[in-house]
């Protein structure tokens, strides 16, 4: 494939395959990260949260699974390459979450309703990316390495299974595929989702998705004439990276991560048209407006504060069992459940 097609061609069409699911997932599915945060605390209802824990386990035993086969270095990941920072986790995460909620979607989300006509998702895709490359190489990137310096990992990677590993003595691979079983487990105690045929497959499918990038960059990695970063699916820098491309496309190379948003919008629109819910959408509220754009921008710095968004953290990096996932993730749902609270009933209490 890397000889026919050359190496970044061969990065972006396999990033796509993955992103293609990613968008069927958010039309077909449902998959929403700010939509299940909202049906748990408002809605009296945890079946997404719950597909979104399906999603991760599911990634966790395939990941560990290509571990186990020789086909994935854990270590080499960009999750575990990194040492872990707890402050980068939890500034970037509650940023980022606060943001999502402002702009009532993730980035991952906004890429995925673009694809079904919405203008003003345009607008957030922009504005996040911009956002994600200025705090990651431009003008904002020296604050950032002041703050949250990112230190290479030298010694044992800041990997959950790689500290149960050394306690106890049991095999990486077994902890990783005992862990990943575990999750399946407690999210399918649930009858709501066993019963849930869509939400169980479309879980199963994202799951599948995040698999396909850690295999395909590896494989990269092992075969290809260019240095590859091993990672899986994310939606933070990529977004930036790929308004780049579009602006530097003869002289800015082809990438998983823009092969990947590609992907999830192709997927989004695809999804809109087979259920018919294609259609052109603009905001017609200045003040929503403006918020989208600022929740945005806080999306993007977070994003890239925290190494990854509610994809990249929450699920790709979830699924290696980096310290930073939980971490970050939980950091996500606060700093959503605040923005959630403030726009819903506000910070007042009642006379």
């Amino acid at each position: 494939m890397i000889e026919l097609l050359g190496q970044p061609l061969s990065a972006a069409l396999l990033g796509g395959c993955g992103g293609v699911l990613f968008g069927l997932a958010a039309r077909l599915g449902r998959l929403c990260t700010l939509g299940a945060i909202e049906d748990a605390l408002y809605g009296g209802s945890d079946l997404r949260l719950r597909m979104w824990g399906l999603a991760i386990g599911v990634a966790m035993l395939g990941t560990f699974a290509l571990a186990a086969l020789g086909w994935l270095d854990l270590g080499q990941s960009l999750y575990l390459a990194v040492a872990f920072s707890a402050p980068a986790a939890i500034f970037g995460g509650l940023s980022f979450g606060y943001g999502m909620a402002l702009t009532g979607t993730c980035g991952y989300g906004a890429i995925a309703r673009l694809g079904g006509g919405d203008l003003r998702a345009f607008v957030i895709v922009l504005v996040m990316g911009l956002a994600a490359y200025a705090t990651l190489t431009g003008p904002a990137a020296p604050v950032r390495a002041l703050l949250f310096p990112r230190v290479s990992q030298t010694g044992t990677p800041d990997g959950i299974a790689h500290l149960l590993a050394g306690v106890t003595g049991l095999p990486l691979t077994v902890i990783g595929l005992g862990s990943g079983a575990l999750i399946c487990a407690l999210m399918l105690r649930s009858a709501a989702l066993r019963r849930d045929l869509r939400a169980l497959s479309w879980s199963c499918v994202v799951g599948l998705a995040i698999i396909s990038g850690w295999a395909a960059t590896s494989y990269l990695s092992r075969v290809g004439f260019a240095p590859q970063t091993i990672l899986s699916h994310s939606y933070s820098a990529p977004v930036g990276e790929s308004l780049l491309y579009a602006m530097q496309g003869s002289v800015r190379p082809l990438s998983f991560g823009i092969g990947s948003v590609a992907g999830v919008w192709v997927g989004a629109f695809i999804g809109s048209l087979w259920q018919g819910h294609f259609r052109w959408e603009a905001c017609e509220d200045p003040r929503e407006l403006r918020r989208q754009i600022f929740g945005a921008a806080l999306m993007g710095m977070g994003a890239v504060i925290a190494m990854g968004c509610t994809i990249g953290q929450g699920i790709s990096a979830a699924s290696t069992l980096a310290y930073s996932a939980p971490l970050t993730l939980a950091a996500i749902f606060a700093g959503a459940a605040l923005g959630l609270r403030q726009l819903i009933t506000g910070f007042r209490r009642p006379a």
